[in-house]
């Protein structure tokens, strides 16, 4: 009877998980970012000190339970030499943040250059993506009207899948919770195509 109820239990709370790639050059704030939504969206969760968030040498893992489902964050280094590595996590994942680091012009059509790489890979065919415009809140970045038409050329790649540019501040945590709002519902969109993972 113990055995059977427990199942039950276990049945019930039960989750359907999907795993969302973080992805971005280095510098981009892609761990901040992740810290920001695990603070916003995970009870009790103090966040890591942005002073001590460091450069990720390979993965960061992080998991926000929302709406009913888990998410799964995989935050990838963002060095030109770990870039290599992002194509194995791609068939398992349901979407994709892309983070541009609006505050470093310098560096965009770099980050163009990896973005349309990334996009171009069969096993993302589809997924959704969120692109923001990171740190909003440093004078002189760039706005979203600015970025949108450097990552526009694109859109043949991006095809019908659900896509969205929107500005954001990983630091302040500005925009955080509206872009994974918005993720979850395009996720769940999309679970026909990419269905979920059930977890514990």
């Amino acid at each position: 009877m113990f055995t059977l109820l427990h199942g039950f239990y276990k049945y019930l709370k039960q989750k359907d998980e999907y795993c969302v790639l973080i992805l971005g050059l280095d510098n981009a704030g892609k761990t901040t970012y992740l810290e920001g939504a695990k603070t916003k969206f995970t009870k009790n969760y103090k966040g890591m000190n942005p002073s001590k968030i460091t450069t990720t040498v390979g993965l960061n893992i992080g998991q926000i339970d929302i709406q009913g489902i888990r998410l799964s964050f995989w935050d990838l280094g963002g060095q030109e030499e770990l870039q290599s590595l992002w194509d194995k996590y791609y068939q398992e994942s349901h979407a994709v943040i892309y983070i541009i680091d609006s505050h470093d012009r310098d560096r965009m059509n770099e980050s163009q250059e990896v973005f349309d790489k990334m996009i171009s890979n069969d096993h993302l065919s589809g997924v959704p993506l969120l692109l923001l415009a990171n740190k909003q809140d440093l004078p002189d970045c760039m706005g979203v009207r600015e970025i949108k038409p450097v990552f526009q050329h694109t859109g043949h790649l991006i095809g019908r899948r659900d896509c969205l540019v929107m500005p954001v501040s990983a630091l302040t945590g500005e925009g955080v919770d509206d872009g994974i709002k918005w993720l979850v519902d395009a996720i769940k969109r999309n679970s026909v195509v990419r269905p979920a993972r059930s977890t514990d």
